[in-house]
């Protein structure tokens, strides 16, 4: 897709993590947000933040393909690739679960299915925590 529209909160919100390890989560999520966005024909990427109690949740949401509710929790499973014309290996949602996982956090996502989106979700320890 061409022409994504990537909206990204001012101030997100800090927390104290491993850089590199979060970076590479983030590229991750966009990347596969980027790559599962379909023939929408005004590609958007929203990422946000907010405090929830002692942990920071951050968001990735897009208006893409979205993932139906049979395969929500697969995903997260090594080489776990719903879609074959779509090229990958499989180990983007892996590799983000054992990042948050390090990092003593969660990692959920929703969606409504078909054509409808994804939001992938992650929590982090609040600074100072």
């Amino acid at each position: 897709p061409k022409n994504i529209t990537i909206n990204v909160q001012p101030q997100l919100p800090m927390v104290c993590a491993d850089r590199p390890r979060i970076k590479e989560l983030l590229q991750n999520l966009i990347e596969n947000a980027v790559k599962f966005m379909g023939d929408q024909a005004e590609p958007c990427i929203d990422i946000s933040a907010h405090r929830n109690k002692h942990k920071i949740v951050y968001t990735v949401k897009d208006n893409g393909i979205g993932i139906s509710k049979n395969y929500q929790e697969k995903v997260f499973g090594l080489f776990i690739h719903l879609n074959s014309e779509i090229e990958g290996t499989g180990m983007g949602l892996a590799l983000a679960k054992r990042i948050i996982e390090t990092h003593e956090g969660d990692i959920w996502l929703e969606s409504d299915g078909d054509k409808l989106g994804t939001s992938v979700s992650f929590s982090l320890p609040s600074q100072g925590e």
